[in-house]
């Protein structure tokens, strides 16, 4: 029986929305000899400094940094008499903070291991799994009694005993499959299936064990939050959702329970670009538009080689920063180790944070708005395992970056959350290649185009169903104006696609007859009504080089386009080239991505950028109000960090469609903190930002 420790005396004074003035956040993950050697009043002066206004705070999990009263909750051997985490979460108190406390119950050590072997994930062979890092310890199952059992008493007791506002659980979701007795008796009752012996996006036992998993998962987080409640009412449980798009977990649950969201996407790793941690922010906002997030930040690089007590450069640690801020993500930075070794990261800090704290009022009850969203294929990418969704989702990051090389802004929308009035939001949708979806989500995209809606699609998107049987055609046939004739095939090479008469898309091209190809092609016929300015160019060899000619004339649609005749354009490209542009950054490809977007919204983008320079831009907007973000990514390292110094980028000119009825009035650079002068022609406003160092938002008001 697990020890339960005596009632707490609830506070009156905390409001069930204490979140909404959480938005700025420190977090101090603590090393276990941290107790006899940090120093608290560091870490009250950094908190002074950011104008932190909440803290998450290692409490306990795999080590206890209070005195806990829980048989087998290691508590840290070098404690002695004190109480770190008590003595930060009094000084926070004192300076009005909300205080969140950090669980991390991925680990035991081997007297509990010994003690509870069911706590303990276990490997194929049948042997218990040890920590792949730290011998001698081992991985919990998240599924099992050790999550549902001891974790619970863990955040009973800590919210018992300490004046908390949530509990944050880390690593909770277990690593891998646990082939425990329990599990596979339960499994296999509940689903039929023997457990999955790998991930396999085609194995219908991997897609069990996936939902079976998210189900347990999503349960876990209710039971955790009605425990935290059961003693502070006011109080949550906030699970580490990644940097995913909540696909994890049933969505009606996490909009009653988690009032507040955060991103763990902490800092660029290998090949990423600057605009990575602003995607978290849309990626989260296209499932839960109005619920605040924070992204999670790194001092130190986020590399696989781990070097967690290290610091990288200011100027990445900025950056991160400044493009989840403008992608709508209040900031949060993470240290590791309570001793600091190296304190060069508390400057950039510092800046980043009092930065966001000056622009907040500004923006303050503002939304997010585009006239183009991205669909975030969550049903395609539940058909893969987690450390292996970087690579479905390819598609999207190449579309993304092109968007964002043409200064286009966007947003996301879960394809999990496609209602009449979430789709209508936009006048445009692009599926990148959203290769699984259901009937339901087919028709609802369907519906939307004859209300007037405009899609680009391209690749895969709808050839399957959301449980992964093939189709006969694609689920969005009608929308494409075309239909299956093959199915796909790849990878090739040496493929092209030739330009096709006289059309918008093939703007740009001057002085080519081809283009590169995609390295997975789709056979399609095409509507008789629709256009195809682009036809594919048959295959050729590509060696020996004195054969590589084509032997045929151009044939087979490679691009369509058409007037829906309800008012919207579609664009359906069939193949992959999202994915070819991200691997090979071709120019001629992100072009003919802009030329898509820009033809099928048949208008004139809302907000225009025009300029020198790589941005990204993010728009907001209340009633009387808009402000622009414009991050610069600028930089001759841009496609990998880190960052070593920012280079300016010289005048940008706006020029924005006037709301009905309005004209402009006051006009600002909320980071330059000056006025600047505009000029309406037309139905638009033009604005003149004379430079941009790392972040520039500009902010009007709108007169009668």
């Amino acid at each position: 029986m697990l020890h339960r420790p005596s009632e707490a005396v609830v506070s009156t004074d905390r409001s069930p929305e204490w979140y909404k003035s959480a938005t700025r956040w420190t977090q101090l993950t603590f090393a276990e000899d941290d107790p006899d050697k940090y120093d608290p009043e560091f870490w009250i002066d950094v908190f002074r400094r950011t104008k932190s206004n909440a803290v998450c705070l290692s409490a306990g999990g795999y080590i206890a940094y209070y005195p806990s009263e829980i048989p087998l909750h290691y508590v840290s051997k070098f404690i002695g008499g004190t109480d770190p985490f008590g003595t930060i979460v009094e000084g926070a108190r004192k300076l009005g903070m909300h205080v969140m406390a950090r669980v991390d119950p991925h680990a035991i050590h081997a007297d509990a291991a010994a003690a509870h072997p069911e706590w303990v994930a276990i490997n194929r062979d049948g042997t218990q799994r040890e920590h792949w890092a730290f011998p001698g310890i081992y991985v919990t199952d998240a599924l099992g009694s050790y999550n549902r059992d001891f974790t619970t008493e863990v955040i009973r007791e800590i919210v018992t005993k300490y004046d908390i506002d949530a509990v944050f659980a880390n690593r909770w979701q277990g690593h891998g499959v646990s082939y425990s007795e329990d599990n596979q008796r339960r499994f296999k009752s509940e689903t039929g299936f023997d457990l999955p012996a790998k991930a396999d996006a085609s194995d219908p036992a991997w897609q069990a064990w996936a939902a079976w998993r998210r189900r347990i998962l999503t349960d876990l987080v209710v039971y955790w939050d009605e425990t935290v409640k059961a003693i502070r009412p006011h109080a949550s449980f906030i699970p580490n959702m990644s940097g995913s798009s909540l696909m994890e977990f049933d969505l009606s649950l996490i909009q009653k329970h988690c009032p507040i969201l955060f991103v763990d996407h902490q800092a660029r790793q290998g090949v990423e670009v600057g605009w990575s941690a602003g995607r978290n922010g849309k990626r989260i906002r296209g499932t839960f538009r109005d619920r605040p997030v924070g992204l999670i930040t790194s001092i130190g690089p986020e590399e696989e080689y781990r070097w967690k007590d290290s610091v990288q450069s200011g100027e990445e640690i900025k950056l991160w920063i400044h493009d989840g801020v403008a992608q709508g993500l209040f900031p949060w930075f993470t240290k590791f180790n309570a001793c600091v070794p190296d304190d060069r990261w508390v400057r950039p800090v510092v800046e980043a944070f009092n930065l966001h704290a000056d622009i907040e009022p500004q923006i303050e009850g503002m939304q997010a708005t585009a006239e183009i969203a991205i669909i975030d294929p969550s049903t395609t990418l539940r058909h893969w395992a987690p450390e292996e969704r970087h690579i479905a989702e390819h598609n999207d990051l190449g579309f993304y970056h092109a968007l964002v090389e043409a200064r286009i802004p966007f947003e996301f929308l879960s394809d999990q959350v496609m209602t009449p009035e979430a789709l209508d939001r936009f006048k445009l949708i692009v599926l990148a290649n959203a290769t699984y979806l259901s009937d339901e989500q087919c028709l609802a995209i369907e519906q939307y185009v004859q209300r007037g809606g405009s899609v680009v699609a391209a690749s895969e998107t709808s050839l399957y169903d959301e449980v992964g049987t093939q189709r006969d055609d694609f689920g969005l046939s009608r929308v494409f104006g075309a239909s299956l004739t093959s199915a796909p095939r790849g990878p090739v090479k040496n493929t092209y696609v030739a330009l096709s008469g006289s059309h918008p898309l093939i703007e740009g091209y001057e002085g080519a007859s081809r283009i590169i190809g995609g390295t997975r092609l789709i056979a399609v016929d095409a509507d008789a009504t629709a256009d195809t300015p682009f036809l594919y160019v048959p295959d050729f060899p590509d060696l020996p080089m004195e054969e590589v000619y084509p032997r045929e004339a151009p044939t087979g649609a490679a691009v369509i386009a058409r007037d829906t005749g309800h008012g919207g354009r579609v664009v359906y490209i069939p193949w992959n080239i999202g994915e070819v542009f991200w691997k090979v950054l071709a120019p001629d490809h992100g072009r003919l991505i802009a030329n898509a977007v820009n033809w099928a919204i048949g208008k004139d983008h809302r907000v225009r950028v025009e300029g020198k320079g790589i941005i990204d831009i993010a728009v907001y907007e209340s009633e009387d109000a808009m402000a622009i973000f414009l991050v610069n990514l600028t930089n001759p390292m841009m496609m990998k960090g880190p960052l070593r110094e920012v280079y300016p980028i010289g005048q940008q000119s706006l020029s924005i469609e006037l709301p009905k009825g309005r004209k402009p009035g006051a006009i600002k650079l909320l980071v330059g903190n000056e006025a600047v002068s505009s000029r309406v022609v037309g139905d638009r406003v033009e604005i003149l930002v004379p430079s941009i160092e790392a972040l520039e938002t500009v902010h009007l008001t709108w007169q009668s």
